[in-house]
């Protein structure tokens, strides 16, 4: 096997499981007054802070805290939108439901601008929002340490033992504690349910009969839950990148899915690294010794961790590079940074220093959206609370998984939640218009295509689903796939859909 000894260009890194919110904790408003149910129009104006498009407008709406206490406290949702470029081919509002969960959507309007084709951009106003507890939406906190923030953290990866463990168990305690002690009310009450309640209320407010919705990744799941709660408020609905809308684990199964998912991605990124297209950054002559030579990395970066300069934490151990991957196969973009930091381990050269990038998150935003991102997960399903359940599942899913190393089966913050789900989750039916368009790429290792299968089935003859032979998270004007892109283009600018699924072979 040949590796390379030249490992020196600068890693750059987007965050692992979470995304950017702010800390500032909530203010609770005055109460709703008794039976009001129809929010203010929007007033629209300059966004804070300014917008990426200045054709941008902000404003805000009004929602209850608790859906089951309309008269009780109120919460706000910052909202954005970009009108219709064409008022005479206006056919409605474009909601962009943000992933996550955590993540913020107050200018998904200026970005998705940028990549809609000008047939989207003439007949929808977009919508964009901060989910509650996001960004501008009456953001939370846990108030965690900084250490909690690191990418071998965020996500709950085992003591490299071969068992959960007490270090990764210590920190899913602490985080429930902490979020117990500083979330307050709006935290308990971030659900799937009230996103889509929180939707309908936008809905209201902009004074639409219907709604079309763009859902990626958690905003399939959103999305889902809205189209199944508010059926007959749908317009054209597009889920992409979906989640797994299992009506018992819900979130348990994406967890326990990213095993499979990376999986299904890691031979893009072997056939990649062996080829000659990798360059200086080239691991080996082969795919399958790419795998041995990544499996052999963390384990040595397990025994004997490297300096890193400027991350969280300031070493590169086995875990921190096993999350690396994960979030390194979302993109094809973000492939070098993954074989620079195999190549380090291999070589025991600790890695070019971290260089924080422009759209890093900083960790008041970490610290905003690891609050939602654990509140979204435990509040809406139930988690066993039995330890040994977990350990036992660590060890089987090790073995049969390695790449991930069982952490899709470990103990989360939710296994020590201090609060039960006051609701169900949601389960998705066939019931409603056939208006759902699903897109997915086959190689996805966030939101698997096992996974999207699950949502095509729960939808029935309510939905169609594109499948498209690409890999990565994200698929509808992600990765250069024409036959993909222009079948969802066209359901969105004339309803018409594929009379059955389709699908789009590898683009080129």
């Amino acid at each position: 096997m040949r590796i390379t000894q030249r490992i020196s260009r600068r890693i750059t890194r987007r965050g692992v499981g979470v995304a950017a919110a702010t800390t500032v904790l909530l203010g609770l408003t005055a109460p709703l007054a008794a039976g009001a149910s129809t929010p203010d129009r929007p007033a629209w104006g300059a966004c804070a802070g300014g917008a990426p498009d200045g054709r941008q407008q902000c404003a805000e709406v009004t929602v209850p805290v608790d859906y089951l206490r309309p008269g009780g406290p109120t919460l706000t949702l910052a909202i954005s939108r970009i009108p219709a470029a064409r008022a005479d081919q206006r056919r409605g509002v474009l909601v962009l439901i943000p992933g996550g969960p955590g993540g913020s959507g107050l200018n998904g309007p200026s970005s998705a601008a940028k990549r809609l084709p000008q047939s989207v951009l003439d007949r929808y106003d977009l919508i964009g929002f901060d989910p509650r507890g996001v960004g501008r939406s009456s953001p939370v906190t846990c108030g965690l340490d900084y250490e909690d923030l690191a990418p071998g953290r965020l996500l709950p990866w085992p003591v490299p033992d071969g068992h959960g463990g007490d270090a990764s168990l210590t920190t899913g305690q602490r985080v429930a504690d902490r979020c117990a002690t500083n979330g307050g009310p709006v935290l308990h009450s971030i659900t799937t349910r009230n996103e889509a309640r929180d939707l309908d209320r936008i809905r209201q407010a902009l004074g639409e009969r219907r709604i079309s919705a763009w859902g990626v990744s958690y905003g399939t799941y959103a999305g889902a839950a809205y189209a199944t709660m508010f059926p007959d408020r749908t317009d054209r609905i597009v889920l992409d990148s979906n989640d797994n809308p299992d009506p018992v684990n819900a979130e348990r199964s994406w967890l326990a899915a990213f095993a499979t998912g990376a999986e299904d991605r890691f031979p893009d990124f072997a056939a990649w690294a062996s080829s000659p297209e990798a360059d200086d950054l080239r691991i080996a002559d082969t795919p399958e010794q790419v795998r041995t030579a990544y499996l052999t990395a963390a384990q040595q970066l397990d025994a004997a961790p490297l300096p890193w300069s400027g991350n969280n934490p300031d070493v590169l151990d086995g875990n921190g590079l096993r999350a690396m991957l994960l979030n390194g196969l979302q993109a094809y973009d973000r492939f070098p940074t993954v074989a620079t930091l195999i190549l380090s381990a291999l070589h025991h050269t600790p890695p070019p220093a971290y260089v924080p990038g422009p759209n890093d998150p900083t960790p008041a935003q970490l610290q905003a959206t690891a609050a939602v991102s654990a509140a979204t997960l435990c509040n809406d399903v139930a988690w066993p609370r039995n330890l040994d359940t977990y350990a036992a599942a660590v060890a089987a899913d090790r073995i049969a998984h390695p790449l991930t190393a069982g952490m899709p089966m470990n103990a989360t913050a939710c296994a020590f939640w201090h609060w039960q789900p006051a609701e169900p989750p949601v389960r998705v039916t066939p019931d409603g218009p056939s208006n759902v368009l699903l897109v997915q790429n086959l190689r996805d290792p966030a939101t698997p295509y096992a996974g999207a299968l699950k949502m095509r089935a729960a939808f029935g003859d309510r939905a169609r689903m594109v499948t498209v032979d690409s890999g990565g998270h994200r698929s509808y004007l992600a990765n250069g796939n024409a036959c993909g892109d222009a079948l969802v283009t066209e359901f969105l600018t004339t309803g018409h859909r594929p009379a059955r699924d389709a699908f789009c072979p590898k683009a080129g």
